[in-house]
This record gives C-alpha cells, structure tokens and sequence, in this order.
C-alpha cells in the first residue's frame, strides 16, 4: 500500500491486514429457475432447524416427549418444534393493491401491520395449530421462524404455550487476541445516495479524504493510517424517479442516469487507491431486487473495477478481517421486520435475528428472495465477531454475549447522505466508535 504524506517531514504507513471474502453461499451460480414455488426453502429451513431443536431439547426440558403437531394428545404437556406463521389483521394484500389503483380517494399506508388481534399458529409437515398462552407473544416473533415450545393441547384444538425455545447463538470461532495488539479499523458506512436531492458533493470528498490521509492533522492522518478495509452497505446512488418510468429514455435522459454511478465511481476509485473496499448493493441500487442481491456489476466501476483492491459484493456480506468473523445486510432484513413486529430500536430486531439463527426470517413471507430448492442460505451456521446493518435511521451499537462465551458487536450504521456518519470499529477489541463528516454551512 502507499504510504500517505502530508509534508516531506511526516509520514504515516497504512497497517495492513489479512482478507477473505465469505461470499459464496449467497452467490447464485448454478441454481436455475424452473417455476419451483417458495415451500421447498421453507423445509429446508425446518430440516436443518429442527436437527439443532432436537439435540437441544434434551438439556432444556428432559423429562418432556419431543411430539409432531398431528400426535398431539389433549392435556398431554410435552415439546413440538416447526415454523411459526403469524396471522395479521392489517397484512397487506394484492387485492388491497389492486383497490387502491381502482379507488379514487387513496388509502393510507401504515408503517407499521402490527394489530392486537394478531395471532401465532406452529406448522410442521404433519400440520399446523393455533397458539395460546402469554409465553410467546405476537409482537416479538413473525412468520418463518423456527422453534420449539412446550405446552399441550386444550380440548378447544389450541396448543397453550408454556415456555419457548430458540436456536441461540451459533457456536463462534475463537477471536486471535494474540497478534492484534495495535489498532486497526474497518470503516463502515452505508446510504450515500449519490444523485439524490439531499446529496452533499463536499461531504463525500470530506469522508474520502478522511479515508485516503488527504488532511492536514497529523492526528487525523493517524487515525486514518489505522484503516485497513472500507465497506460501503448499499444505498450508494439513488436515481430520478421521473426518468424510471419503463418507457425508452432519450439520450439526454440515460446520461443523466448514468451520472450518480459516473460520481460514485470517481469516488470508489480514490479508496481503492489508498485501501481495500467492498461495495454491497442496496434496495436503491441497480441490482436485483430479491436477497440474495448478486453483486454489483463491475463493467458500472471502471476507473475503480481494475484495482485489486475493490471488491463488488452480494447483500448479506460477509467476510473475514484478520481472523474476525464480519456478516452484515444492508437493512431490508431488519426494515421489514419493522413492519411486521415491534421492539424498543432497530438493534432488539438484529439481535433476535441472531437468536433465531437466521437473518431474514420473513423471506420469502413478505420480503422478496430467491427460491432456493435445496437450501436456506440466510441460516447463521457460525456466529459472527460483528454484525452490521446499513441504511438505519441513527447509529447504535451493543455487544452481545452467548451462553457459549461468544461475543458479538450488532452495529446499525445510519444512512451518511442524512448524517455524514461512519463507524469505525476496531479489530482489536471490538470496540466501536462514529466518525462524522458533517460540515456546518
């Protein structure tokens, strides 16, 4: 890597760090669409699921019968595992939609479904029952989660809820705290929306600058020395509504279309000179629309596409920074489970994503995902040392123990068009910290 100067007398070497990209089980590469339908995702979930139930039954509830739902025996307590579906009053439908085209006076949109008459019911292949009971509330839990719960069955048909067992956390790789004695960053940063009306030029160059060395602070320059991998989570250019109107567009009009990828490009290809980046596609992206989101396409990158150092990525991402385990969305996960649940901040939903063992529960229910056949590549089979969500409306960050001993940074990274906020966490300890690039005009 270059060294940064800011005169002939100082000078600061950027540290330098081991990467691996993780990304393979959310490329779709030899998986074809041939009409399958969305159930063969949702067995492989509960298959894989329901193994890990099992073999954790035993140690939770001993003296309990593990049941199917079909061989449930009315007032007999013992344990059924399956996937949970979640009837709600106010879910919105395709009927709804087409109303509200044919309506003169619009309906109002809510942000959130939720409804007190919403109502839980456990499905496995044998059937599905009602649930009952306070131990599992409504509002915390949506449709497609697996767990186990023990109860038993009233004479009325409905399964009475005693107690609720989730996966957990999965087991953690060991973090090398031998090596990572000095402080090196991963600088996270999502939202930029370069195009849109709220874009700021000179906050982009303020945090590019930041992270290229191009200050005058030798303090700063020092900070930013200890950045040793950038990831941009998604929402990176935002486009002009009037122009996507599925019409062919004139030249005028697809030039300037091009212009907020033409910016970012310029951008990207600052970072890649100085440092490793990765780019992960968003909702407003050009990309596609269902998760897994494939990569970027690089011929969209040219000044930045040939360095090494650049890296279009899938949405989820993850990828491994000396040894420490990063996985991390770019908020449509956690915005949908907004709209379907509810809980004091956005973290409380990436934390319960992480219990679940599961990143988007609610696909493919309410959140658009491809329809895998044979496998469910949302499942979280290791535990990450850092779990990040982009796009969020202010930055939040906890750490969360398992009853393993495993150790998780969750970090909502705010929206930077809004902020002119990044996050900065450190590999040696996991600690977290914002950087803002708001300027005061």
């Amino acid at each position: 890597m270059a060294s940064m100067e800011i005169d002939s007398e100082k000078t600061h070497e950027r540290k330098q760090s081991d990467y691996t990209c993780l990304d393979e089980r959310f490329e779709i590469q030899k998986e074809m669409y041939r009409g399958q339908q969305y159930s063969q995702i949702y067995f492989a979930r509960l298959h894989l699921m329901r193994t890990l139930l099992y073999s954790l039954a035993p140690s939770w509830k001993p003296h309990l019968p593990v049941c199917k739902v079909l061989g449930l025996e009315e007032g007999k307590e013992c344990i059924i595992v399956g996937t949970l579906f979640k009837h709600m009053k106010l879910k919105p439908c395709v009927l709804d939609e087409y109303s509200k085209e044919r309506s003169v006076t619009p309906l109002v949109k809510p942000r959130n479904f939720m409804h007190p008459d919403d109502s839980l019911i456990l499905e496995d292949e044998s059937g599905r029952v009602k649930l009952g009971g306070s131990a599992l509330s409504p509002a915390v839990y949506v449709t497609g989660v697996v767990v186990a719960l023990h109860g038993k069955e009233t004479s009325a048909g409905e399964f009475v809820v005693e107690d609720v067992l989730e996966a957990g956390l999965p087991p953690q790789l060991e973090r090398p705290l031998d090596h990572l004695k000095e402080d090196k960053y991963v600088l996270l940063v999502s939202g930029l929306s370069i195009g849109s009306s709220s874009s700021n030029p000179l906050l982009f160059q303020l945090l590019v600058d930041h992270i290229t060395g191009h200050v005058s602070e030798d303090e700063e320059l020092g900070l930013a020395a200890q950045i040793v991998h950038v990831v941009i989570a998604g929402n990176s250019v935002e486009f002009p509504r009037k122009l996507l109107t599925g019409q062919n567009m004139a030249s005028k009009d697809q030039s300037t279309l091009y212009e907020p990828i033409k910016e970012l490009d310029i951008m990207l290809n600052q970072i890649a000179a100085g440092v490793s980046v990765d780019i992960m596609p968003g909702l407003n992206d050009p990309a596609n629309f269902a998760l897994p989101q494939q990569p970027l396409n690089r011929c969209l990158f040219p000044g930045s596409a040939p360095y090494n150092t650049f890296r279009s990525c899938t949405n989820p991402h993850s990828f491994d920074v000396d040894n420490i385990r990063f996985l991390g969305t770019s908020g449509q996960n956690i915005d949908d489970l907004d709209k379907y649940s509810e809980a004091e901040s956005k973290l409380d939903f990436v934390e319960r994503t992480l219990r679940w063992r599961h990143l988007a529960p609610t696909a493919p229910n309410t959140l658009g995902c491809y329809p895998f056949t044979d496998r469910d590549p949302f499942l979280i089979e290791t535990c990450p040392h850092v779990y990040f969500v982009g796009n969020q409306d202010k930055y939040d960050s906890r750490l969360v123990k398992g009853s393993e001993g495993q150790l998780v940074r969750l970090i909502c990274i705010p929206k930077f068009c809004e902020t002119g906020v990044a996050v900065a966490v450190n590999l040696k300890n996991l600690e977290c910290h914002t950087r803002s690039f708001n300027i005061q005009l």
